[in-house]
């Protein structure tokens, strides 16, 4: 490829919207180009890093035995609204209506369609295991996209769904595409981690994340160094503390707090450590009739330590939260508390609450908490003497540096991840809402058990970008770089010994193969070396008359500082071993 073939268009400065490294870098080599709020032309640089990414899931996805197909975009309403989806799923579906006034959607994903394709071809055991796979355009209509295509509400996925007779079948399927997914993550040449994850909106009892890491990722990865230990941060398990409750040492005192709401400022105030204080949260579940109105609300009230945070997902999961939950308005806050909050505590509520306590906060004694006054705190606050003791008490709270990892090998760390693959187990959620069955050995219908299996093939190359960069741009693994190999001839307008060394070392690196551009726009060495470092292209290959008198070239990576002369008989041999040809 020759650049004036091709369409380059580099900027210097980024867009004044762009806030993370990838969205300007992608902007500023001309990668991508904002068309809306969360909606980008793939220009053609990063329309060939996407073809890149595409092409080594294919191939891993077919290695598997998935099968490739594509479905619409553009969906029946009827088929989400079998499953429940199409009123469970929020302002993130994008409903529209046909002339007719028919309701569709616009996918966000594709289970409800590919059950449907199941359950009409699909009749017998003898069909299965199968596994369907496409890679399609998906869009959800996010409330705030941000971050280009990090966060973006057009996007391209790969997402896959496989159809077995049994759970243990359905175990090895999701095991077979958990290692495909780890071979293709490994082909990409990014570091990254699979951790066990909540399964989420999708549902299903199994499920892994794969997350490229970086210190830009908005998710949070729990890992061991010392095991094989890996959780996203809403499914680490923080462990119960080992050691008994300690003995009750101080009487229970309404201590003035004036002005002072939080733990943190608690704690200051009155020179104690911040894991002393007990943090309530008043939160409110709902029961509702057949036309949806609210007919009695629990109020219940949630104990974590000062220093934790609580765990959204881990109270979702608890009996009776299951349904969902929400906080507390002010005004049940003060029919149950008699006070607002900042000073809110469990002792001498108003009325009842359903009360949980944190596993650390169940082993505390002589805890600081709300006294459910205005400026006022008890101290020495202790369970069975202030208190009865918590009748349910559950791991409520995100998971923090150095606590114990579940597995007992050792304590847990935290790192930043970009999350860029999802595969989940998800047994017969969707075929028994679809009645999705096929005729097994004994001549009964079954339903289908499931798995699903997703790669943000649009999101990768921005999550590749945020793990791999400089000052100067960005630096792509050789695997899903637009181009792996660019040539600079220096003055190939005013030298014809460099034009036909360029394109002598162009057509034989073609020849083997390689992805090469050979950048004959003619622009000083400055202007076209900033140009390919920006772009990140891994190789670069400099060709000038004074060193083509000398017989080298200068051959330089995009992580080195500085270029190595090579002989121009050697430079093709060179290259072909770096790039494994």
């Amino acid at each position: 490829m020759k650049a004036s073939q091709f369409f380059i268009s580099t900027l210097k400065e980024a867009p004044a919207d762009a806030e993370v490294v990838s969205h300007k870098l992608m902007t500023r080599a001309g990668m991508i180009k904002k068309l809306g709020a969360g909606i980008y032309t793939y220009m053609p640089m990063g329309l060939r890093v996407i073809q890149k990414v595409e092409r080594i899931v294919r191939e891993e996805m077919n290695r598997a035995g998935a099968v490739e197909l594509t479905m619409p975009v553009v969906q029946p309403a009827e088929l989400w609204q079998e499953t429940g989806r199409f009123e469970k799923m929020g302002p993130e579906l994008l409903r529209i209506q046909d002339r007719h006034e028919r309701d569709y959607v616009v996918q966000p994903t594709s289970e409800e369609v590919v059950t449907d394709i199941a359950r009409q071809e699909l009749r017998s055991y003898k069909q299965l295991p199968k596994n369907f796979y496409q890679i399609q355009t998906k869009f959800r209509d996010e409330r705030r996209p941000r971050f280009g295509l990090m966060r973006g509400r057009e996007f391209i996925m790969k997402d896959a769904y496989s159809f077995d007779r049994s759970a243990d079948a359905a175990q090895a399927s999701y095991q077979a595409m958990a290692q495909a997914y780890r071979r293709i993550f490994d082909r990409f040449g990014l570091t990254y981690r699979a951790v066990a994850a909540d399964s989420g909106a999708i549902g299903g009892d199994l499920s892994e994340e794969f997350q490229v890491i970086a210190a830009t990722g908005e998710d949070a990865i729990v890992y061991c160094p010392s095991s094989s230990y890996a959780a996203n941060i809403e499914k680490a398990e923080a462990l119960a503390p080992t050691a008994p409750r300690p003995a009750a040492s101080q009487p229970m005192t309404a201590t003035p707090t004036p002005g002072k709401s939080t733990c943190a400022d608690v704690a200051d105030l009155l020179g104690v450590p911040l894991n002393t204080t007990v943090k309530s949260l008043v939160l409110a579940t709902d029961e509702t009739d057949e036309a949806g109105a609210v007919v009695r609300s629990t109020v219940w009230l949630l104990l974590l330590r000062g220093d934790h945070d609580m765990n959204e997902v881990k109270v979702g999961k608890l009996p009776g939260m299951e349904g969902g939950f929400r906080f507390a308005t002010e005004a049940e806050i003060l029919a149950h508390f008699g006070c607002k909050p900042g000073y809110l505590g469990p002792v001498n509520t108003v009325k009842p609450v359903k009360l949980v306590a944190d596993r650390d906060v169940a082993v505390m004694a002589d805890w600081i908490c709300g006294a459910n006054q205005p400026d006022v705190h008890l101290t020495g606050v202790n369970w069975g003497r202030d208190l009865p003791e918590p009748a349910l008490v559950a791991d409520l709270r995100n998971v923090v540096a150095g606590d114990l990892s579940p597995d007992g090998q050792g304590v847990l760390a935290i790192e930043r991840g970009i999350e860029v693959g999802h595969v989940f187990y998800l047994g017969t959620k969707y075929s028994r809402a679809m009645n999705a069955t096929f005729l097994d050995e004994d001549g009964k219908p079954k339903p289908f058990e499931m798995g699903c299996y997703g790669i943000g093939v649009s999101r990768l190359p921005a999550a590749a970008i945020e793990q791999n960069h400089d000052e100067r741009g960005i630096i792509w693994p050789d695997a899903i770089a637009p181009f792996t190999v660019v040539i600079c001839p220096i003055g190939m307008d005013r030298s014809e010994a460099v034009k036909a060394a360029a394109e002598q070392l162009h057509d034989e690196l073609a020849a083997l193969g390689a992805d090469v551009m050979l950048d004959d726009r003619g622009e000083r060495p400055g202007a076209m070396f900033a140009d390919w470092e920006l772009i990140g292209v891994p190789h670069r290959v400099t060709i000038g008359d004074r060193g083509l008198k000398e017989g080298h070239v200068e051959v330089q990576r995009r992580t080195e500082t500085a270029a190595t002369q090579v002989p121009v008989a050697q430079v093709v041999a060179l290259l072909k071993e770096r790039l494994g040809l």
